[in-house]
Parts: C-alpha cells; structure tokens; sequence
C-alpha cells in the first residue's frame, strides 16, 4: 500500500482522496482552514438556524459529471433538488425569460425563437451524458463517441462571436446569461462552450441545490474517505513539499501560485516560468443576506427559478463581462442571484431565509459591493430591501484571503480562455503531472478547469494510480455500509 497527501480539501481534492483511497492507497489530506470543503463549504452567518453556502450555491456538475454519476450522490443521503426552472433572465421593462427542465415548454416560452432554441439543445440534452464527458475530460485523448464533438463544435463555433442565429432579445438574453458563467471577455470560444455545457444541462440533468445546502456534498465524500481509512488533518496550511517528506505520493488542490510557493527552488526554472504565465480571470464579489422573505421579483415568472441571472439584455452583458475582464469596473456588473428556500424549503427557519449573490468584478478588487448589488436585486425586486434584516459582503480580494486558490478573487482558479482550456496550467501532455517525481497538480487549473465536478482530482488520481501500477479505475459506488 502507498501512502498519499492530498493538499487542500476542496472538491477536487476530496474527489482525488476518494478515488486513491478506494484504490486502497492509504491517503491523509491537509486542509489549511478548520472545516473542509474549499468551495462547498456551508455556514451560519447571522442566525444559528439559517445557513449560507460560502462559495457555491447550485451544482449543475454535480449532478452530471462521470465522478458524482458513479459516486451516487442521492445513494449517499445527498438529496439533489431540482427546480422546475433551472434559471431565469430579468429583462428591462419588467418582461423576464426562463428556461424550463422541458425543452418544449421552454420553446413555447420564446416563441419565434422557440424553434431555432429547441433544435440548439434538443440534440445537445438527447446526448447529454456523452457530451458532458467530452467537455469534462482531460482533453487529451479522443471521445469514445466521435458524433459528440461534430455535434458540440459548430453550435460553439456559431456563439463565439457577435453574430447570433436568435432574432429575439429574450432568446439572446438568457443565453448570454449562461454564457456568462465563463466569467471573461464575451462573446468567445470559451464562454460559448460554457454556455452549450450549462444551457443543456438545464434540460437534461439539471441545475439542482443539495438539500441543506453546499456542505453535504462535502460530507458525503469525506465519509467516504473516512471509511476507506483516510486521514484530516484541518487547520494545516502547507507552506513546504518538504513538510510532506515521507509521503511518496502527493496530490496538490493548489492554485499555480501556491504550486510555487510551497515548491519553489525545487522546479525547474522553464516550468516556474509557465506557470507565471498562468493567468487569472475576473473575480467575483459575494454578497449573502439574511431576509425576511421570497425576494419579491416584480416578474412573478423570476419567482419560480433555482438560479437568477440580471444582466438586462445581450449587448449589456456582452459589455459587462468584457469591461470587467480587462479590469475596468462597471457600476452595473452581471450579478447571479439564488433564494436557495424556493427550491429547498429547509432552508426557511420562521420567517428567516438566505439570499446567495455574486458580482463579476475585476480581478483583485477590493471593493465591498453589498450595497451595489442590493440595489442591482431592487432593480427588478422593488422592496427587497425591505426584507434585508443583516447582510455580508466579501470583496474578490477578500475572496483570496479566504482561499488562496482564488487568486485575486477568481473562483474560476485560472481564465477561461481557448488556450488555457488546451494548456491548463501548461503545455504538459498529462496536465496532472509536475516535474517533481511523485507530485500532481488536481485542482480546478487544471482540465476541466472550475465547477464542482470533481474531475480533475479524479482524473489527476487516476494519473497518479497509472504511473505506479494501477492501471483499473476504482469502483466508486457506495456500499452497504456506506448508506446514510
């Protein structure tokens, strides 16, 4: 048996101890903070029975990617809600856009545009499975299914630019709305993959909230690792490989930045030069607020979303992720906005609920948008500010305090461009591979890049697994003993 470090205990991290320790690798794992999880971390802020997901709210990926699908969420206890009504799209003059779980109704939803929807997502939802698998891979190696790419490349290709086959505003809107999850420069290859990616999902496995929130996918995967006989040691920020002597494996849910912080002299000089290269995307502020009710959307149809994009139209997105990529504020940045209660009634105590928000904002801004982003929900929720009994904001340089994976606020752990979706962190054949012998890069700058996916700390396992003689992907389903 062979003894492995996990640094950092994120969901990479957590997916690699998973899959290495079911390997039957004797695995301990460090965690710099005093509760695991990295972004699916899940905490009261203001009210001891009110609890607030400190980074991500609802997991589109964890419901669809090849690790949770064989890991088996619900399996575990980890009940997977899922709105009817993935997401919702505000639009000036109190109209509003949605899209259904069905495709048809969301169609019949857009009119002209309806048809023109329906033939983008249908093919795409009908293959989901394949084309989930294809875009969260390594990138590496061909798919097994050579259909998925000729059927994915052109629907990315044809919303890479300005120009759109959508004639209405509110079609190009909601769009635009998903495309902005890339969090970069719009319109662009990336951010159009991005949007085939999430749009999809929508219509297939959906955009759920874990009941109870964020933690308890945590939880799941470090029981699992626990009854594997994996180790946590919390409160542990690694400073030094040197500290991790003994082990020889080791795993690193690590920024690039971290990466040569704790190995320093020990790379090589070409590698440390690529990985300053590495660049960092946009930050995010966060707001949370404890509120006295539903947000009062002023469109009853916002009302029944899991998630909330307010970005008013195409061209105003397309201006907003654009200015905020090349580091210029905007006084109306894209906000995503999530009343986690009208999808999970557990998360009501009395008349006590959490609203999660984020504001795309330059990298490293150091600005508490609180305010701003209150008054960007007012915009299309006249009296929501009514409801706000206590809030908190975290700022995207604060963001990096809290995790120095999100390098200036960037949650996304790296930019989301063509290139760096190819050379995540770096031009290396197997991207999970450093130049220290025994030593793997797993966290979200490297393929697939961000979500809570889990993939890259499995597929970094599995890297490792292979160079040291395993060659047979573990089984990750649960067992008997497992079930909650």
């Amino acid at each position: 048996m062979t003894d492995a470090a996990i640094v950092g205990t994120g969901p990479n991290g957590l997916a690699a101890a998973v899959t290495l320790a079911r390997a039957g690798l004797s695995v301990s794992l460090f965690e710099a903070a005093d509760t695991i999880g990295g972004g699916l971390r899940t905490e009261p802020l203001f009210d001891q029975d009110v609890v607030h997901d400190i980074c991500s709210a609802v997991h589109p990926m964890a419901a669809a990617s090849a690790f949770f699908r064989r890991f088996d969420l619900p399996a575990r206890g980890v009940r997977l809600l899922q709105p009817d009504m993935p997401y919702a799209h505000p639009l000036p003059g109190g109209r509003a856009t949605a899209t259904w779980r069905s495709i048809t109704r969301t169609a019949d939803h857009l009119g002209a545009d309806g048809p023109r929807w329906a033939r983008l997502m249908g093919p795409l939802a009908t293959r989901s499975r394949a084309v989930v698998d294809l875009v969260l891979s390594s990138q590496r190696t061909l798919p097994p299914d050579l259909l998925t790419p000729l059927l994915l490349a052109p629907r990315v290709l044809a919303h890479a630019t300005t120009r759109t086959p959508f004639t209405t505003e509110p079609a190009r809107a909601l769009l635009a709305g998903v495309a902005a999850h890339a969090v970069g420069k719009l319109p662009s290859v990336a951010s159009a993959a991005v949007a085939m990616l999430l749009a999809h999902t929508a219509h297939s496995s959906g955009w759920p909230l874990p009941e109870g929130g964020s933690a308890r996918i945590a939880d799941a995967m470090a029981a699992d690792i626990t009854a594997h006989g994996g180790v946590f040691h919390t409160g542990h920020r690694v400073r030094d490989l040197s500290e991790l002597g003994d082990f020889p494996l080791v795993l690193l849910d690590v920024s690039p930045k971290e990466l040569l912080a704790i190995a320093g002299e020990r790379l090589p000089s070409g590698y440390r030069r690529a990985l300053r290269r590495f660049r960092y995307g946009p930050g995010a502020a966060k707001a949370d607020f404890l509120v006295s009710g539903p947000i009062p959307w002023a469109n009853p149809l916002v009302r029944q979303a899991g998630t909330v994009h307010l970005g008013g139209t195409r061209a105003d997105i397309f201006r907003q992720e654009t200015a905020t990529a090349t580091g210029n504020p905007v006084p109306d940045p894209f906000v995503l906005v999530v009343d986690p209660a009208a999808t999970d009634p557990s998360r009501v105590a009395g008349d006590r609920r959490p609203v999660w928000a984020y504001a795309h904002v330059p990298n490293g801004d150091t600005r508490d948008l609180v305010d701003l982003i209150r008054r960007r929900i007012e915009e299309y929720a006249p009296g929501f500010t009514d409801t706000v009994i206590a809030s908190r904001g975290l700022s995207a340089a604060q963001y990096a305090a809290y995790n120095p994976n999100y390098v200036g606020g960037d949650i996304a752990a790296g930019a989301m461009t063509l290139r760096q979706s190819l050379a995540r962190p770096t031009a290396r054949w197997d991207p999970y591979t450093t130049p220290l012998r025994g030593v793997y890069l797993c966290s979200a700058s490297t393929p697939p890049g961000p979500s809570v996916h889990g993939m890259c700390g499995h597929l970094a396992a599995l890297s490792a697994l292979r160079r040291h003689g395993i060659r047979t992907s573990p089984d990750l389903s649960p067992q008997k003993t497992e079930l909650i």
